[in-house]
């Protein structure tokens, strides 16, 4: 047999070995707005910063949109093979079901303590969610950073503190822009759950309402800029940060069924231009990228304020 066709039978078998391999090879869930949605949400509330934000924080608009849709690449179904807290677990920070949520739960000052309610109303907290949660303490260790930053003297530890605060800023857009989708404050989250005289869009587990909203149709259909048309003009101190945001997922739960009301005149896909659901969705992901702008802001403002006493 000649080298040539010895080489080629060599390459043949190399391919036939590798090409199932690659195959078993699955690039990580994407979840919540898509990558698009999640990266444009994360660069248009740092595009929109007022110029006061410390300086290192606004040279940051790439990093921060590039972290925006961080945790849902760190829910890769591989590693769950090893702990399945992986995907399953970390899901609950990333919705609330209002729905499952009783009053006194919504009062709770912390996790544990609303997770004591739900069990006392007779609900399992990993079914309803912890996404306000999740918002509130990033937006918590964010100012801590900060203050952090205000009083380090040493400019190499500034610089780590720096780091900090970019990484951590960056993640709390993620639930801050998942927050903001409908679908991740309702139990309808994939499809219209329980009675439905309306005729709404069911539950699909494959290419169901969530993906064609969430990635199909906001990934062909908006852009940047249909974010910023909708934002606020001005970044605003948020004097009340739990309160607001519990507003904030409040809304979102209100505006659930308009979704579906859109969906049904007209499914969402990759190919729909109806007006009316391009506003919907740039209206969610900019009133996300609003909050998330004003989250910062109000962090590193209120960072050198003197925190007010509280009991233990």
């Amino acid at each position: 047999m000649s080298h040539n066709a010895t080489m080629k039978i060599r390459l043949f078998l190399l391919i036939a070995t590798l090409v199932p391999l690659l195959l078993l090879v699955k690039t990580p869930t994407v979840r919540g707005w898509g990558a698009h949605g999640h990266a444009i949400s994360g660069k248009a509330a740092a595009d929109k910063l007022p110029s006061k934000m410390p300086e290192f924080f606004r040279k940051a608009s790439a990093q921060l949109s590039y972290l925006n849709p961080e945790p849902d690449r760190w829910r890769d179904r591989l590693e769950s093979q090893l702990d399945r807290a992986m995907d399953t677990a970390a899901a609950p920070d990333h919705f609330i079901d209002l729905e499952l949520v009783p009053e006194p739960a919504r009062r709770s000052v912390n996790r544990y303590d609303f997770t004591a309610e739900l069990i006392k109303a007779g609900q399992k907290p990993t079914n309803a969610g912890f996404s306000p949660f999740r918002i509130i303490e990033l937006f918590q260790r964010v100012r801590v950073e900060f203050r952090l930053w205000r009083m380090e003297t040493d400019p190499v530890k500034r610089k780590w503190i720096e780091q900090r605060i970019i990484n951590d800023a960056g993640i709390l857009g993620h639930y801050v822009t998942d927050a903001a989708n409908p679908h991740h404050s309702t139990i309808h989250f994939n499809g219209w759950s329980g009675p439905n005289p309306k005729g709404y869009t069911v539950y699909s587990r494959e290419r169901g309402f969530h993906f064609r909203f969430e990635e199909e149709f906001v990934g062909a259909q908006i852009v940047i800029g249909d974010l910023y048309q909708h934002m606020g003009p001005e970044a605003l101190v948020i004097r009340q940060p739990r309160e607001e945001i519990w507003a904030f997922v409040q809304k979102s739960n209100d505006l659930v069924e308009q979704l579906y009301i859109l969906d049904k005149q007209e499914p969402f896909a990759a190919t729909t231009t109806s007006p009316a659901h391009k506003r919907f969705a740039a209206e969610r992901l900019a009133a996300g990228a609003t909050l998330l702008r004003d989250l910062w802001w109000t962090a590193w403002v209120t960072s050198g304020e003197t925190p007010a006493q509280s009991p233990r």
